[in-house]
Formats: structure tokens, C-alpha cells, sequence
């Protein structure tokens, strides 16, 4: 039986907020987590950000770099499993998916979070948390989580 999908509005007012959310996710995915997590929103939301305070929840150590230049960045997580960060806002084609390689990378288990989704549409497989980020006027943020129950409820 598919595991119900839920959807509910967040509120981030600063870093502090985010890297509590990326926390309380952390815990839900687990020691090896397997999902996939897509980051929607603007330059500047706080995409990355938000993987960074998640993959250290994790307990990666050492520099976590924005993948917008390699595209993938992959770590490895002390319990032995894996985490790719992608950002596809430079994907021009969603062909070079292929091209790259990421096929393999998916169908692999371990976590994948990827920012900028849109630009790989028709490729990536469904995701099991689909985060939204819109900057307020007051520079906080609002997120509208949908996904997996178990993981849009952790994120409350």
C-alpha cells in the first residue's frame, strides 16, 4: 500500500528555524536514508542552506560544497550509506541527465536531495518530500512541505 502523502505550510524565521526543520528530518530518514527530496524556490531561499544543516544532521563532517558548478556532490554518511546533493539550474536539457550518468545514482539506494528539480522534470523519480521556499517580506521563509506523512510530520 503507497504510503500517504500529506502537505503542510512551515514557517522559517531565520537559519536557526531551517536547521531545526533539516533536524527534525534528519531523525525521520534515519541512519541510511533512502528518499529523494526536492527544493523549490528562488536564488537566495535557502536551498542550500537547508541541505547543508541536513547532511550535517547527518553526521557528514568536512566542507559541503554547493553543487551548482559539478552539478552532483556526493557524501558519505557515517552509518555507511550515501547522500548526493544535486543542483540542476544549469540543465539546459533534461537529456543530459543521461548524459551524466544520474540514472545509476538514483536507482541506487541512499539520499538524494535535489534543488532546482524543475530543469531535470520528466527524469527524476517521484519524490518522497517536495520542499517549496518563498522569501516573506520580512526575509523569514514559508515553506509548503508535501510528501510522505511520516516526513512532512517530522518537519512540524
Amino acid at each position: 500500500m503507497p504510503e500517504e502523502i500529506v502537505e503542510t505550510q512551515l514557517r522559517w524565521a531565520d537559519e536557526a528555524a531551517a536547521a531545526q526543520c533539516a533536524r527534525q528530518l534528519a531523525q525521520a530518514l534515519g541512519e541510511r536514508p533512502d528518499a529523494v527530496i526536492e527544493l523549490h524556490g528562488p536564488l537566495g531561499a535557502g536551498k542550500t542552506t537547508f541541505v547543508r544543516h541536513l547532511l550535517r544532521a547527518l553526521g557528514v563532517a568536512g566542507r559541503i560544497k554547493s553543487p551548482s558548478y559539478a552539478v552532483m556532490e556526493p557524501y558519505g554518511l557515517p552509518s555507511g550509506g550515501n547522500a548526493s546533493h544535486f543542483d540542476f539550474y544549469r540543465f539546459n536539457d533534461p537529456r543530459e541527465w543521461e548524459d551524466a550518468g544520474f540514472r545509476d545514482v538514483f536507482a541506487a539506494p541512499g539520499l538524494k536531495v535535489c534543488e532546482w528539480p524543475e530543469k531535470a522534470a520528466g527524469v527524476l523519480p517521484r519524490a518522497d518530500l517536495q520542499l517549496f521556499l518563498d522569501i516573506a517580506d520580512d526575509d523569514s521563509r514559508s515553506v509548503r512541505a508535501r510528501g510522505q506523512a511520516r516526513l512532512v510530520r517530522a518537519l512540524a
